[in-house]
């Protein structure tokens, strides 16, 4: 009897250490009553085999068989309430494994993510690794400054004229406003060839069908939406938001070249817009991040000046951004 007992506390112990954090608040709360029980039961067991209160004068219709009847009741009773939590404990093992396994899922989903990423990091670092190659081979194809030139058999120089600065700049503003106009229309034309995806309503239901894209994180379609709204309605009340948000679909992309384009042109085109202000802002953050430091600043710090009554969240931000890039304030 008393190896039964000991044996009957072990498993017991062992049940409740281990399995009893595992269960959910009701469930705990059961197990809980049952031990009480159980404990309740081997503490009346207990009086009955080891108290030496139960002596034969004192209860003397209590016999030795009465008492292994009472005990083998005692521990059948305590066999079935463990082999309820046994039922218990093996409903929230198979919860348990349910658990990892969708652990196991979502750990594979995150590792293809990353592996995604990497993949997208890299096209990146080609296409900023592209864009510098360009950028070195346009300043080496920039004419040299011009050095006195000698006619064969003459000692005197000889006056080949001039090249100013400005004229210069102004050939390189000239063929970068080419190259943006031309790239806007091939844009325009490859834009044309697709099919549309505008509903055929108002202006106003068209914007918003266009920026449900948005909400839902659908920047590819977003980017077709406000480009065809804007070639749609160019003259409309919400065709400077439509070329904000366009280019916003290439910036939160990191596409920072195409973002500068498209905030370029809507700088230009819509300059009393009401996103006029920001568009400009985010204009000269994308110049500086495609490493357009001077033309970026720029535009940064000509927030203010040129749209001083505008929001001041908007103005905030361009001071920080100004802070951040190291900009210096154009005085003239």
């Amino acid at each position: 009897m008393i190896k039964l007992k000991r044996s009957f506390l072990l498993i017991f112990g062992i049940l409740f250490f281990i399995f009893l954090p595992k269960h959910s608040y009701s469930e705990t709360q059961n197990i809980y009553e049952l031990l009480e029980l159980i404990q309740k039961d081997l503490r009346t067991l207990e009086k009955a085999v080891y108290s030496d209160n139960f002596s034969a004068s004192e209860q003397p219709s209590v016999s030795s068989s009465t008492l292994d009847q009472n005990s083998e009741e005692v521990l059948t009773r305590h066999l079935l309430k463990l082999s309820e939590i046994e039922k218990q404990f093996q409903e929230l093992t198979n919860k348990f494994e349910e658990i990892n396994f969708k652990l196991d899922k979502l750990s594979t989903r995150m590792t293809k993510v990353q592996a995604d990423n990497q993949v997208r990091f890299q096209q990146l670092e080609n296409q900023a690794s592209t864009i510098n190659v360009n950028k070195d081979q346009q300043v080496s194809s920039l004419p040299k400054e011009d050095k006195e030139e000698f006619l064969p058999g003459s000692s005197q120089p000889q006056d080949l004229g001039s090249i100013s600065y400005k004229d210069t700049e102004t050939q390189l503003e000239t063929q970068q406003t080419q190259s943006i106009d031309t790239t806007q229309t091939i844009v325009t034309e490859t834009f044309q060839a697709e099919e549309k995806i505008l509903p055929d309503t108002t202006p106003e239901k068209q914007y918003e069908f266009a920026t449900s894209f948005l909400k839902v994180g659908d920047y590819n379609t977003a980017e077709r939406a406000f480009r065809e709204f804007v070639l749609s309605n160019s003259e409309h009340d919400l065709a400077g938001n439509a070329q904000y948000w366009y280019a916003e679909t290439f910036r939160i992309r990191q596409l920072y070249t195409d973002a500068a384009s498209a905030y370029l042109e809507g700088y230009q085109k819509y300059p009393k817009s009401k996103k006029a202000p920001i568009n400009l802002l985010k204009l000269g953050v994308s110049l500086v991040q495609i490493g357009e430091k001077d033309q970026g600043c720029l535009m940064i710090t000509g927030v203010e000046k040129h749209y001083p009554k505008a929001n001041q969240s908007v103005l905030q931000k361009a001071k920080y951004e100004e802070k951040k890039f190291e900009c210096k304030k154009d005085n003239s």
